[in-house]
């Protein structure tokens, strides 16, 4: 589908329920954005699938050798897609993990919910809903489409009783991969190995540890139920923005505009789940580098090129980046990685292993940011096993 076609308003068809957001606007919104990078000339995403299928296996079995996770699911599924596949799988996993939240704000919803929605206050309830789903499926198509020309791979973690066959899936977005294969002339047998062991002990993480998915999603869970278009919470977003800056600090840094508009208790949340992926993001990183040191020579060059990647963005595409939270997002693989490495240096990996307890042992923002403080408090512990 192309962005030329015509927009469907008010509900979305393929929920059958209102919805804040028109998803079938941001998918052809992203299609279109993602489409104007074309694939490299020659791509092939049958070849690209047989040989994830094969590195994915590879990958799985050297995970496991040294992390010691194994997910209990079965073997790891690869899968090659394209940008516009990737945009739908992901916008598959905002409805399954967002939607409900996000009808909560729909403007025909909340008046119904009020019990004040006369006839004239509906009709116009309902006109600026379809033009609210609209713009709100235009912003979010926009973003995802400008990410799908950026991501390499990615682990679903939301899993349902629905589509299972679409569910808990090593996605791999070929046309990025060999594009960027032939911009730093990577060995593609080398290259395509290493993205896998990352992506592989996400899968691990989020199947092997037994609480750790259900945690994540009720944390999400949490931050995004107490949602509230409150006009005061902008107002509180300025305030917030002033004194950072005249503090000297950048207001987007922490957690992009979401962190403008969250409240205190959102805020706490949205900590928690930044200092998780940092830790995940860090032990993926860390575990990648490490199960693929005797298989992959060119390893620290394709961590090296990678690290100076994340930071090349400019003027423009580093605003996005921050009022998304991407900065924060990649900031989280290397303070996760100092935190490991601290961790390590201080008890080898059977202390990391502490973390993988239970929630209660996860460490804070803060303690990511000072390993020394997690160490004093989960050292004198009794251990536990998972």
């Amino acid at each position: 589908m192309t962005l030329g076609e015509p927009f469907r308003s008010g509900n979305d068809t393929r929920s059958g329920t209102s919805s804040a957001v028109s998803w079938s606007v941001a998918e052809r919104t992203a299609a279109w954005v993602g489409n104007r990078t074309p694939p490299p000339d020659g791509y092939r995403s049958d070849e690209l699938q047989a040989h994830f299928d094969r590195v994915t296996a590879e990958a799985e079995e050297l995970v496991a050798a040294s992390t010691g996770l194994r997910a209990p699911t079965g073997p790891a599924r690869a899968r090659v897609t394209d940008r516009a596949g990737w945009v739908q799988a992901n916008t598959a996993s905002f409805r399954r993990l967002m939607g409900p939240h996000l009808d909560r704000l729909d403007p025909v919803s909340r008046l119904g919910a009020l019990g004040r929605a006369g006839p004239l206050s509906e009709r116009a309830a309902r006109s600026f809903a379809a033009a609210g789903r609209v713009a709100t499926g235009v912003q979010m198509g926009a973003i995802l489409g400008w990410m799908s020309t950026r991501v390499l791979g990615q682990y679903d973690l939301l899993l349902t009783e629905e589509a299972a066959e679409d569910q808990d899936l090593v996605y791999f977005v070929g046309p990025n991969v060999v594009a960027l294969e032939r911009r730093y002339g990577f060995e593609p047998e080398e290259f395509r190995l290493w993205l896998a062991l990352h992506e592989v002990t996400h899968r691990c993480q989020f199947t092997a540890i037994p609480w750790m998915r259900d945690h994540f999603v009720s944390l999400v869970d949490q931050g995004l139920s107490s949602l509230d278009p409150d006009p005061a919470r902008f107002a509180e977003a300025l305030r917030r923005v002033t004194e950072e800056i005249r503090a000297g600090r950048n207001p987007l840094r922490e957690a992009g505009a979401l962190g403008l508009v969250a409240s205190e208790e959102q805020l706490e949340v949205l900590h928690r789940i930044q200092a998780l992926m940092s830790l995940l993001e860090g032990h993926g990183d860390v575990t990648m580098d490490r199960a693929g040191a005797a298989v992959i020579p060119s390893a620290a060059r394709f961590s090296r090129v990678l690290r100076e990647r994340r930071h090349q963005a400019r003027g423009p595409a580093r605003l996005l980046r921050q009022l998304i939270g991407l900065e924060a997002k990649l900031r989280q693989y290397e303070e996760g990685e100092r935190f490991i490495g601290a961790v390590e240096a201080s008890g080898g990996p059977e202390l990391l292993a502490r973390a993988w307890e239970g929630p209660e042992w996860l460490p804070t923002l803060a303690e990511i940011r000072d390993p020394q403080a997690w160490i004093r408090r989960v050292g004198t512990q009794p251990a536990l096993s998972i």
